[in-house]
């Protein structure tokens, strides 16, 4: 396929365009820095649009052609409800409308996210037909931008990761870098329960599932395994520090400590116009006792199945952490 990515040079784009061209297929990424883009694929560049979302003429060129546009980017913090709506309805709207114009586009797919979805029970996994509900002003934006991308003409596909982690990823390095010190400071109960995907493996999902078979269809994509909040401070420590025996000094902050601070870091990253993952809207989704999703369905569908389990994938994130002079 000649596939249109955008967010190409972030997290999960990166890894999706190597995937694409380890597949033989030929990718068009847009970006907003052809020297950021240089710096992350180095020799293995693929065609590039200089441009952003916003930028309809720069749409129309990286759909030029293509067949298949994979819709990665999209805005995780914002400093408003309405900032969110913005960058991951309405920018997802006009693309829509650029591929449905371009002649050549036939297949649109969308990256979602579980929180989109919204939390599950306790000990059951959500399925793709659970009614969805989303707790966050995050959650809601990116279910509407799934909304915008149902009612197209095109065949579209959507695949909703849980937590995605791996080599590039800044939030788990965040928590390597306390680790590093014995102590990890839970901000949410040690019982929740979570799940969580590879990078390279959601990126061989996004491939699989611009394929045959999964038309008009969305998609949970995850490893089976399911971990607490505690679990995973162990799994992450064993990869931090190899060579030991102890665990990690786990303690909980208090409710109102957390609230407190992240309502403290919100309005300060707002009063300089900067955006932060850090606020009280994020807060409804760490109080949740569940973030799981089976990927039975796409397994069923389309053979995806995730490889990696935490226990292989964060040893694997951290030597890449340490081979780049990041910890």
């Amino acid at each position: 396929m000649r596939a249109f990515v955008t967010g190409g040079t972030g997290f999960v784009g990166s890894h999706l365009i190597h995937a694409l061209q380890a597949a033989g297929h030929e990718p068009v990424c847009l970006v907003r820095s052809p020297r950021k883009a240089a710096a992350v694929f180095g020799g293995a560049m693929p065609t590039v649009v200089d441009g952003s979302l916003g930028d309809r003429a720069a749409l129309r060129r990286g759909c030029d052609g293509c067949d298949t546009v994979f819709h990665v980017a999209g805005l995780t913090a914002g400093r408003t409800p309405q900032e969110l709506m913005a960058a991951n309805r309405d920018r997802t709207r006009d693309l829509v409308e650029v591929a449905k114009a371009s002649g050549s586009v036939r297949r649109f797919v969308y990256v979602s996210s579980l929180a989109a979805a919204g939390p599950a029970p306790p000990g059951t996994p959500r399925h793709e037909e659970a009614p969805e509900q989303p707790v966050s002003n995050y959650g809601r934006s990116k279910l509407a931008g799934e909304q915008v991308v149902r009612q197209s003409k095109l065949d579209w596909t959507i695949v909703r990761p849980p937590a995605v982690y791996g080599p590039r990823d800044t939030e788990m390095l965040k928590l390597f870098r306390i680790l590093r010190w014995h102590v990890a400071p839970l901000i949410v109960d040690r019982a929740q329960e979570l799940s969580f995907v590879h990078v390279a493996d959601l990126a061989h999902a996004l491939v699989v599932a611009a394929g045959p078979g999964g038309e008009r269809t969305t998609y949970f994509a995850t490893h089976e395994e399911v971990v607490t909040a505690r679990a995973l401070i162990t799994l992450a420590y064993r990869a931090v520090h190899p060579e030991t025996t102890r665990d990690a000094i786990v303690f909980r902050l208090p409710r109102f400590v957390t609230t407190g601070a992240l309502t403290l870091t919100y309005l300060a990253a707002r009063a300089v116009g900067r955006r932060t993952l850090l606020s009280p809207d994020k807060a409804r989704e760490f109080r949740q006792a569940a973030w799981t999703c089976s990927s039975d369905a796409i397994t069923a569908d389309l053979g995806w199945r995730a490889t990696r389990s935490l226990a292989d994938g964060l040893p694997e994130t951290m030597r890449w952490y340490r081979e780049h002079a990041l910890l």
